[in-house]
């Protein structure tokens, strides 16, 4: 079965749902969530996209980006998808929601209403190949600098996520 998205209102009234493909191909509201993990030192978790990911391949991006289900909630959503990626469970704390769009090539797009979560994590990971190909922590000061020098090697979605994190900080 093809994955379906939620559609929402800009205040995340459900509209219906919509084959993932289609939703982004006509750039429609949908409901995401965005993971950000860090190690105890307050590194932040990135993850580079497996190179057969449809979209934004053999990119960094954060711990976990996806879709909650029709039948699940937001938090459910990103405990599901930390460990179908990253093949880990940590407790995570909501921080802030909002709602971007982002061209992501391909004639495809990102129009989301983001629920944006962190967490703490310092253990193993067992990643899905077919998802991740690899991970790495790095500090901050370090990852603003890489985004500015090589913005190419980063997923849209991600240079607009965290400088809406840095906001909130």
């Amino acid at each position: 079965m093809e994955e379906q998205v939620v559609l929402v209102s800009e205040n995340d009234e459900i509209l219906g749902t919509m084959e993932k493909m289609q939703a982004h191909e006509n750039g429609i509201l949908h409901r995401a969530f965005s993971v950000f993990l860090f190690n105890d030192i307050g590194e932040m978790l990135l993850q580079k996209r497996a190179a057969e990911k449809y979209h934004s391949p053999n990119q960094w991006t954060n711990a976990v980006c996806s879709h909650p289900r029709v039948d699940e909630s937001y938090l459910q959503g990103a405990k599901r998808r930390m460990k179908e990626e990253l093949g880990i469970d940590t407790e995570l704390t909501e921080k802030f929601s909002f709602i971007y769009k982002a061209d992501v090539g391909q004639n495809l797009w990102e129009h989301e209403l983001d629920h944006v979560f962190t967490g703490t994590f310092n253990g193993a990971f067992n990643l899905n190949e077919e998802e991740v190909s690899e991970v790495r922590y790095i500090g901050m000061d370090d990852l603003n600098k890489e985004m500015k020098e090589r913005p190419e090697h980063f997923t849209e979605w991600f240079k607009i996520i965290l400088e809406e994190y840095q906001h909130h900080l």
